[in-house]
């Protein structure tokens, strides 16, 4: 699958603050779309013989920007044969931050604004929560995307950050409740992996164990963000 990041909502946009370069990078623009289906549907041709190919977006769930993405789905939903549903902006200081672009924007922005990691976290989850139980139209994506984002930086933060507390387990085992009751599927994100400060997968073992006690799927993928990148990490989900 070829699921590139959605745009963002313009008004969103505008709502953000830290570091520019972590929106401005986050997703394609709208009038990148033509070019995008145009080329994703060549290589599907193209490749047909050899592979199946499905294309389709990495779509943000966006807090209070429900009728955006829900308006966007319905338009190009019809084009589309895959999707991914993820949360990478949280309201922090001064706006909606980002909760992945590097160790210090998270720390300044979401951490310190939330008062310390683990708030952090619980802030996170219960976003991720909210995107499954949100009303996206009939597009939305079933398959919900690295579920332990929060966890990019945890080894910036030590052993506040590699712990997970009894509060933060309630709320992934609540997370997992939602996503077998609507019969959704999980990333299998193996990106953490080669981070740095993270090395582990999205989720992590202890809660991949929690979800395939109540079978929910998981389906692999590397979040590679060039070639180079692709198939990384697979011989932890196999």
């Amino acid at each position: 699958s070829i699921v590139e990041h959605a745009p963002l909502s313009s008004e969103f946009m505008k709502n953000t603050a830290g570091n520019q370069e972590a929106v401005t990078t986050a997703s394609m623009s709208m009038s990148d779309l033509p070019y995008y289906f145009k080329k994703m549907n060549q290589m599907k041709k193209k490749y047909a013989s050899d592979l199946l190919i499905h294309i389709g977006f990495e779509v943000d769930y966006l807090i209070g920007y429900e009728d955006f993405t829900r308006d966007f789905l319905n338009e190009y939903g019809p084009q589309t044969d895959d999707g991914v549903l993820s949360l990478h902006f949280l309201e922090g200081q001064g706006g909606f931050r980002s909760i992945d672009f590097t160790a210090e924007d998270y720390n300044e922005g979401i951490v310190q604004f939330y008062g310390g990691f683990e708030q952090a976290q619980l802030v996170y989850l219960e976003g991720v929560k909210q995107s499954i139980e949100a009303d996206l139209g009939a597009f939305k994506p079933r398959r919900i995307g690295h579920i332990s984002l929060c966890q990019k930086f945890q080894q910036f933060f030590g052993a506040d950050g590699r712990d997970f507390s009894a509060e933060v387990i309630a709320e992934f085992e609540a997370i997992l409740a939602l996503v077998k009751k609507r019969d959704y599927e999980l990333d299998f994100n193996t990106a953490g992996l080669f981070k740095p400060l993270c090395k582990e997968t999205y989720p992590p073992k202890e809660i991949v164990t929690l979800a395939r006690a109540l079978e929910i799927p998981f389906v692999y993928g590397s979040d590679s963000h060039g070639v180079a990148d692709i198939g990384r990490g697979y011989n932890t989900y196999c």
